[in-house]
């Protein structure tokens, strides 16, 4: 049995929880928010049609956004309640139950799929299982295809320090290209409250 994630610790205490979370969302879109700083950033390094992995999609936000501009998305989460939610909005869309940790996405010929993109944003690795963002790393690098590329982000003040993340990184068999502090790429500083980190395979 896959180890329980922050995630679902916390939804065991609070079963309100992704009800609150699709409805917090839902205001800040209606309020006129700008939610798609995520997917303009990824979008920015994409061919029109490129094979996008969505990394604890959630209810869509980002790969949905993603979809409408051109590209084939792929969206993993856990939890059920929010992927109803994604599926309902982004109909066009693949949204898979699953745990990143031992994230095995298969293509139609029974092959590992392999993506141009893989993108892991709102803290998503702040909430995975305790001790197991490495395995999460690793598992999301596999799905890359060979010059493909992965996007996270996430807060140290979440719980999950930057050096945590280099080091987890490293054990995956990843490098790191460029850390910003923001989705509109301002440079990474210390100390900062969120990091943006894009990464690729080790060169050759």
């Amino acid at each position: 049995m896959d180890q329980e994630t922050k995630w679902q610790q916390q939804a065991r205490r609070d079963p309100a929880q992704a009800r609150n979370y699709i409805g917090r969302f839902a205001e800040l879109r209606a309020s006129g928010a700008d939610l798609d700083g995520e997917a303009r950033f990824a979008d920015a390094m994409l061919a029109r049609g490129s094979r996008v992995l969505d990394a604890g999609c959630g209810t869509g936000r980002v790969g949905g956004e993603l979809a409408a501009r051109g590209h084939r998305v792929t969206g993993v989460d856990l939890d059920a309640e929010l992927l109803a939610a994604a599926r309902t909005d982004f109909p066009g869309s693949r949204w898979l139950e699953g745990n990143l940790a031992t994230l095995d996405v298969r293509d139609g010929a029974g092959e590992r799929e392999r993506f141009d993109l893989v993108i892991s944003p709102g803290n998503v690795l702040a909430f995975v299982a305790p001790g197991t963002a490495a395995a999460v790393l690793g598992a999301l690098a596999d799905h890359l295809a060979p010059d493909g590329r992965l996007v996270v982000g996430f807060s140290p003040l979440k719980g999950y320090a930057l050096e945590t993340f280099e080091a987890d990184a490293a054990a995956a068999g990843l490098r790191i290209d460029t850390l910003f502090s923001t989705w509109d790429m301002r440079p990474m500083r210390p100390g900062a409250d969120f990091v943006v980190a894009l990464l690729g395979p080790p060169r050759q």
